[in-house]
């Protein structure tokens, strides 16, 4: 099942036409998934570590990280969406057949992309003094969040790189490399927070130095894999110079825009909900922290099974399989429910112990349990809308899946937690976030099941 030579036959077969069996559409989606899920759950787990290092530190400490949290997805984001203008296009083009396009892409994009994050890094600098005000956080975390922001906001070049190098190699069906990369970041991360902050004692500043010391280096080495050593992607394997060709960079805006746009507003949507989470004092903050690191560790495997169907349907669609690219979806958003809703499961029962991990405070522990029980009811209808919006993206239907995820934060996530909160406290944002989740899983069916997504494959395929 993970022979990585007979996925590559596989993968062949897509781009010359040839008809593949269930098994053989199943064998593709658990090898490709299974890499990328090992990664996804592993840079969750260097979060849930470095939470669980600050959650050391005491409950101030823990606030003012889990402040800014918010800004930094935002941030990662952007860089997700940069990445994924050009990564979509890459697939396209060996789905098709021509490498040589391929490759043009993955220049282009490394070029665009680094410029872009260095527009942002500088915007970050110059907020990160005011941010923790901006958020509605007390004086006595503003200090140490605004050094946290200002460190991560100096990895944003590196970690653009990172994550376009990553994203350019899964489109070409490399998961292991990715995979490996994204181990190794995570080893490097908790070994650097530790030396950071308890040998040398430099406490929130220390763990976003070893983050940022972990990022650079994992950065480096997948950018050098992806550009000089993959058999695909490697400049070595370019038959024409380079030329600089704005229609490879409009691409990449109309199918990066519609993301770039929804990761902002989404995020933004986040920030907001710590605003509405921040007058309820620093336990119910770090409880909210805590929380969704635990919960992260149980989506993650949704994301990683979507990252395979933006590969697959991509790859399908390029190479004008309209009817492989329907079975992919089918098979890979099936795959994600029946995953997540086990570790649903999972994080119910082992709520205490997962939250318990992280902070020795009794206070944030009860509210993070409470918090985690309540998500898990929606976890395997989160997967729905994961997977189904991965899908989506591997043919660049961008637009409408971004207008569904931002209608159903905005008009109904935020706005319930803004009505349950007064109520009910940190509870009823978990409420109102869960209630969301479901609605915005059954919109991503709807829209599958009538099949408006592949909007450019011929009627009848």
């Amino acid at each position: 099942m993970f022979n990585r030579g007979k996925n590559d036959a596989l993968l062949a077969s897509i781009r010359e036409g040839k008809t593949l069996s269930q098994a053989d559409k199943i064998n593709l989606v658990i090898s490709l998934s299974v890499p990328s899920i090992l990664a996804q759950i592993t840079n969750v787990l260097m979060f849930y570590i470095d939470t669980a290092m600050v959650g050391a530190l005491g409950a101030k400490e823990s606030a003012a990280v889990g402040l800014v949290q918010a800004p930094t997805w935002l941030y990662s984001g952007i860089t997700t969406a940069t990445a994924l203008g050009f990564s979509v296009q890459v697939a396209h083009f060996v789905g098709s057949g021509d490498f040589e396009k391929a490759r043009q892409v993955a220049r282009h994009g490394i070029v665009a992309a680094f410029l872009l994050s260095i527009v942002v890094t500088l915007i970050g600098v110059g907020i990160s003094p005011s941010l923790p005000f901006w958020l509605r956080g007390g004086s006595d975390i503003a200090a140490d969040a605004s050094t946290y922001f200002t460190i991560y906001t100096l990895a944003l070049p590196f970690l653009q790189l990172g994550v376009l190098s990553t994203n350019l190699l899964k489109s070409t069906g490399n998961m292991v490399v990715p995979s490996v990369i994204s181990v190794m970041m995570c080893v490097l991360d908790v070994v650097f927070n530790y030396i950071f902050i308890f040998i040398f004692n430099m406490g929130v500043a220390g763990t976003a130095l070893g983050t940022l010391l972990a990022i650079v280096i994992a950065a480096s080495s997948e950018t050098w894999f992806a550009f000089f050593r993959s058999s695909i992607l490697a400049a070595k394997h370019s038959k024409e110079r380079f030329v600089w060709r704005w229609l490879y960079i409009k691409q990449a805006l109309e199918i990066g825009s519609p993301m770039a746009v929804q990761y902002i507003l989404m995020t933004s949507a986040q920030i907001v909900s710590t605003m509405i989470v921040a007058p309820l004092g620093n336990f119910a903050i770090a409880g909210h922290t805590f929380a969704i690191a635990a919960e992260s560790l149980c989506y993650m495997p949704g994301i990683g099974i979507g990252e395979a169907a933006t590969t697959l349907v991509g790859q399908s669609y390029g190479a004008g399989q309209y009817k492989l690219c329907r079975s992919f979806a089918r098979i890979t958003v099936s795959l994600g429910m029946i995953v997540m809703a086990f570790m649903g499961l999972i994080m119910f029962i082992f709520a205490p112990e997962m939250i318990g991990f992280m902070s020795p405070v009794p206070e944030i522990r009860e509210l993070g349990v409470q918090s985690l029980r309540i998500a898990s009811v929606a976890e395997v209808m989160f997967a729905a809308s994961i997977v189904g919006n991965s899908v989506c993206v591997g043919v660049g239907d961008t637009l409408k899946p971004a207008i569904m995820n931002l209608l159903s934060m905005w008009g109904l996530r935020l706005t319930l937690a803004a009505c349950l909160a007064p109520i009910y406290g940190l509870k009823g944002v978990w409420i109102a976030m869960s209630i969301e989740l479901t609605v915005r899983g059954s919109l991503f069916l709807l829209r599958l099941s009538k099949g408006k997504w592949m909007k450019l494959a011929p009627e009848g395929v």
